[in-house]
């Protein structure tokens, strides 16, 4: 029973880390407050409003740059809405391809 116990123990203090991404409403912020949230935490979940879907709230994992991105993704400009604009900057990870390697020279490191 024990090793079951510490076995779980074990299995849940490897999970927390996937966890601890911090989670806002974009429409609480600037897009200058978004963005600087986004550079201090390196990565976080934005909880935004559909621009095609009328009702219906989206959820996105937005970076600081292409070092937030898991292996074999880089980060790519995307647009975010915010309390003061509808199209604010910011950087989201997509898979690395041959077709868009070029936008590889676009992102500041």
């Amino acid at each position: 029973m024990k090793k079951i116990v510490l076995l779980g123990l074990l299995i849940a203090s490897a999970a927390t880390p996937a966890l601890a991404i911090s989670r806002y409403n974009s429409m609480s912020f600037t897009c200058g407050q978004a963005k600087a949230i986004i550079d201090r935490e390196r990565a976080v979940i934005m909880r935004h409003p559909s621009s095609r879907v009328r009702n219906m709230t989206l959820y996105d994992r937005f970076v600081s740059d292409s070092n937030a991105c898991d292996s074999g993704y880089y980060a790519y400009q995307d647009y975010l809405p915010t309390k003061d604009r509808s199209d604010c900057p910011v950087y989201t990870c997509r898979p690395s391809t041959d077709f868009d390697r070029h936008d590889l020279l676009l992102i500041p490191h």
